[in-house]
């Protein structure tokens, strides 16, 4: 099982609505994948999401249930070993992570989630981490910070989609499940 981890500041706006948006995409592309998320703040560990970033999902179609389930949590360094891409809504997310990794094993692992657009591709393939690639923290806006936040996360998973599955069909061991 491949597993992806979202990580936002406080994990009740844009790092849930990424881990919805991969989890339907990825499971409606047939991944053996599991999507999470975190913040990286404990600030509203155990609270519900925002109510603007459920509003948003629910606007894009989520089932309520696992919109109202959801409680944030805080990202644990010892997560890394386990994990194996970590997405960062923004350029300070990255850099915090990238400090908390443990080895360049676990520092590879950490990506920005834009880095993964299509439309920012290069010849050169995915754009390096940088403040241009953050998806800005809608908390702080209106429901129109929201719906930007969730269209950039929706650009994002397409390509998130074909690394997993390009990632997937050079293990050796997916080979042979097929």
């Amino acid at each position: 099982m491949f597993r992806i981890q979202t990580v936002c500041t406080g994990n009740i706006c844009r790092s849930p609505m990424a881990q919805f948006a991969l989890d339907r995409a990825l499971t409606g592309a047939g991944a053996r994948v599991a999507v999470d998320s975190s913040g990286l703040t404990g600030w509203e560990a155990g609270k519900p999401m925002d109510t603007r970033a459920a509003a948003e999902l629910r606007r894009h179609g989520y089932p309520d249930a696992g919109i109202s389930a959801f409680r944030a949590r805080e990202f644990q360094p010892e997560w890394f070993s386990s994990l194996d891409l970590i997405l960062a809504m923004d350029y300070g997310h990255y850099l915090e992570l990238s400090l908390q990794a443990p080895t360049a094993a676990d520092r590879a692992k950490v990506m920005m989630l834009r880095a993964f657009d299509p439309a920012l591709q290069t010849s050169a393939g995915r754009p390096e981490p940088s403040p241009g690639l953050s998806i800005e923290d809608p908390w702080y806006g209106n429901r129109k910070d929201f719906e930007t936040a969730y269209a950039l996360i929706d650009a994002a998973v397409p390509g998130v989609v074909d690394y997993v599955a390009s990632l997937h069909a050079n293990r050796p061991e997916s080979r042979d499940e097929h």
